[in-house]
């Protein structure tokens, strides 16, 4: 092996090296930089992971706070107040007027002691049934006579309680302090009960629907403008077997009966404007002949009368001249045509096209106007 061969050899292997150990370096860049981009991506997946719990959080915490708000509303809701403070007064009351009824019967003889529970037990199940009468819708007399129980149950009470208060006077007590005793047993007896019934108006006036006012608010109107017409749809339910014919068909068919028209509210005189206010609109939409024969002056100089483009006659075909000329055209004559006399022309029905309205129209009005210019001249 000479020399030259040898350095080339020599040569080559360096460059194999050289390229080996590039690409070596190439490969650990390559994996260094797969390794920074995991990198990358798990602390991005760890924000991402913090950020969502961070929001969550937030959330929880809002929502916390939006559900003890809403607790605290709805403690604090005027309903519920007045729902809540009128049973602590009633049992304020049943416990401040229940121990002097006892002990007055009591003392009495010990065998009516329960003759104070069956007093107030009577009332306030009398008032439970005032209350249980307005859910069920029963009529006004079956309420006003439970009312009635109640405030006779109550106003015995509160007469035993006071008369027990005024009792006091000889157990330490002046004549003033057992007549303001009697009379605040006797008014904290009263008080239950009333101020239950005040609670169950409230609830039946809060319950009324306004869709319902509204409606009782139209019956009444109608009654009042339409006293004929009501007369005679009752008449005609009255008629009708029961649960046949409804309310607004007979009011429907009493409104044809008394006015004539089938629509309820229409009148003659109504239907009269509506006929005529129509008639007044459909003039107003169509031209009259002087209008088309003043259009059709100020376009004296034209053959044609052209309508206004729109969108329904612009596809049609292009107006034809009113002027037609019912004779054809003569041709040239040949030289060596024979000299006979042409067939003359007939006329037959539909040969020529129709007359235009704006044309008939200032024919017209060339004729009116005719005899005016001959003595003028």
């Amino acid at each position: 092996m000479n020399l030259s061969t040898y350095r080339q050899e020599q040569r080559a292997d360096d460059a194999a090296k050289a390229e080996q150990h590039r690409l070596d370096a190439s490969a650990a860049e390559e994996r260094r930089a797969e390794r920074r981009r995991a990198e990358d991506e798990r602390a991005a997946r760890l924000r991402e992971q913090a950020r969502a719990d961070r929001e969550a959080n937030r959330a929880a915490r809002q929502a916390r706070r939006q559900e003890r708000a809403d607790r605290r509303r709805e403690a604090l809701a005027p309903e519920r107040i007045y729902r809540t403070g009128t049973l602590g007064l009633v049992v304020a009351s049943g416990l401040a007027s229940l121990p002097a009824q006892i002990v007055h019967f009591v003392g009495i003889h010990p065998m009516l002691a329960p003759v104070p529970l069956g007093l107030e037990g009577a009332a306030w199940v009398m008032a439970a049934g005032v209350a249980y009468a307005d859910a069920r819708e029963a009529p006004a007399w079956v309420r006003w006579m439970l009312r009635v129980l109640v405030a006779a149950c109550a106003a015995f009470a509160a007469s035993i309680n006071y008369g027990y208060g005024l009792s006091l006077t000889g157990h330490g007590l002046s004549a003033a302090d057992a007549e303001a005793a009697g009379a605040g047993l006797a008014a904290v007896t009263v008080l239950g009960p009333v101020v239950f019934e005040i609670r169950q108006w409230v609830s039946t006036l809060a319950a009324l629907d306004e869709q319902a006012r509204a409606e009782r608010k139209h019956a009444a109107r109608r009654r009042r403008d339409h006293r004929k017409v009501l007369r005679i749809a009752r008449r005609l339910i009255s008629a009708a077997p029961f649960g046949t014919l409804p309310a607004e068909d007979a009011w429907g068919r009493a409104w044809a009966i008394v006015h004539g028209p089938t629509v309820p509210g229409m009148t003659p005189a109504l239907e009269q404007r509506a006929v005529s206010s129509d008639l007044r609109l459909q003039e107003a939409r169509t031209p009259s002949p002087e209008v088309v024969a003043r259009h059709a002056r100020a376009r004296i100089g034209r053959h044609l009368y052209a309508l206004p483009t729109t969108a329904a006659n612009a596809a049609q075909k292009p107006a034809k001249p009113q002027l037609t000329i019912q004779v054809p055209p003569t041709a040239k004559k040949s030289l060596r045509a024979p000299r006979k006399r042409p067939t003359p022309p007939r006329r037959r029905k539909g040969d020529s096209p129709r007359f235009h309205p704006a044309a008939r129209a200032v024919a017209a009005e060339t004729a009116r106007r005719t005899p005016v210019v001959t003595e003028q001249i």
